[in-house]
């Protein structure tokens, strides 16, 4: 018995335990921050959220099964019509929609849909639909599902007043909510970086104007601000130059909180051994900000930066909500979320807060990533 033991070989693990800490020490620093982030499941399921957000910002009009313009007043205010995958008759795929039997509410005079079981409508992928320019270039009119071109329409999220389908409305809406996010805060970090890192690196004079106008900003009202701001945009202008429009409005006002940042982050590294180093070797300003100041603190960077995308989404949505930021025929989750507005409409049609879902899941898969960034980014972990 005692010889059918197995005793640990010391040497083999004192081997492994090196392999691996040498492993480590030549590593790059993206591989590094790769091993740590994989750790994080949260930020991972997080990424995968918004890599399929961002595959609809692609590619909307192939995945709506509808044109987002697209109305018919005979079908106001339809309830959702959930796929259904297995019934009393079996299993479908691709799934069956349950047709509706539309009626007058005797009381109340309004449309009603009662579900009718014995329609049954079958869902189609890869079908010819409403006809579309995918990113304003490719003709097509191939949808990702649907039902046969010139069948019934379905509402797999409902419709809103007008009779248009939500589920499509919400795919359109991800392009202008996700992107204005991303170019604002590009916006944003280029200057931050630039007026923050001049006011910590210089200092004196300079730091004591630019930190006076940051104050001046940020003590103004938010509301306040942005209907100021959006006033000044033409009611005339098309949707395009609008969503340029409040991408600089935003970035003027969200760049102020990264130039703090990174203001108090040159002032501790200035006087650092490294900057010293470099100046010495005859390294010119600029090359001491961009190549060894600024990736001394990657970390805080990544973690501001995604922070600040979800702070532009919610940003936009309130703008759109309150009429100030993109307008109709322009379509964003802040717009659709216009419709909910009216208590009465959300009583009868509590579908039309979904876009406000869609926001809600965006902000918190931002919020996970860039908890994982942070983290992976640390100098210090391990």
């Amino acid at each position: 018995m005692a010889s059918d033991i197995i005793t640990p070989n010391p040497v083999a693990s004192a081997d492994l335990i090196a392999q691996s800490d040498e492993k480590i020490y030549v590593a790059s620093q993206w591989q590094l921050m790769w091993w740590r982030f994989r750790k994080h499941k949260m930020a991972i399921a997080g990424g995968i959220v918004l890599i399929l957000f961002y595959i609809v910002t692609l590619f909307w009009e192939f995945i709506a099964p509808y044109n987002p313009l697209r109305y018919d007043v005979k079908y106001t205010f339809v309830p959702p019509q959930w796929p259904v995958f297995y019934d009393s008759a079996g299993f479908h795929f691709p799934p069956i929609v349950y047709g509706l039997k539309p009626r007058r509410d005797p009381e109340t005079l309004a449309m009603v849909f009662d579900v009718d079981k014995e329609t049954r409508l079958q869902l189609r992928f890869f079908v010819r639909g409403d006809p579309y320019e995918l990113w304003g270039i490719f003709p097509s009119d191939l949808h990702l599902f649907g039902l046969e071109k010139g069948g019934q329409q379905v509402f797999i999220l409902g419709s809103d007043r007008l009779g248009r389908d939500m589920l499509t409305r919400i795919l359109a809406g991800t392009r202008i909510s996700m992107t204005i996010g991303l170019v604002g805060v590009f916006v944003s970090l280029i200057l931050g970086i630039l007026i923050g890192g001049a006011s910590g690196f210089y200092g004196g004079s300079v730091d004591m104007v630019i930190q006076r106008v940051i104050e001046f900003l940020r003590s103004i009202p938010t509301i306040p601000l942005w209907m100021g701001l959006s006033a000044a945009v033409p009611s005339n202008w098309p949707p395009t130059r609008v969503y340029f429009g409040i991408t600089v409005i935003l970035s003027l006002i969200g760049w102020t909180g990264m130039a703090r940042v990174v203001r108090g982050k040159f002032l501790s590294l200035r006087e650092e051994d490294f900057v010293m180093a470099a100046r010495l070797c005859g390294s010119s300003e600029s090359r001491i900000i961009i190549r060894h100041m600024v990736p001394s603190f990657l970390s805080h960077i990544i973690a501001s930066v995604t922070m600040s995308i979800p702070g532009m989404i919610l940003s936009e949505t309130s703008l759109s909500f309150l009429g100030l930021g993109m307008r109709p025929p322009a379509v964003s989750w802040g717009v659709l979320l216009q419709e909910a507005q009216n208590l009465q409409a959300v009583a009868l049609a509590p579908w039309l807060l979904l876009p406000g879902l869609a926001v809600i899941i965006a902000v918190l898969a931002y919020n996970f990533l860039g908890d994982g960034l942070r983290d992976a980014a640390d100098p210090y972990a391990r």
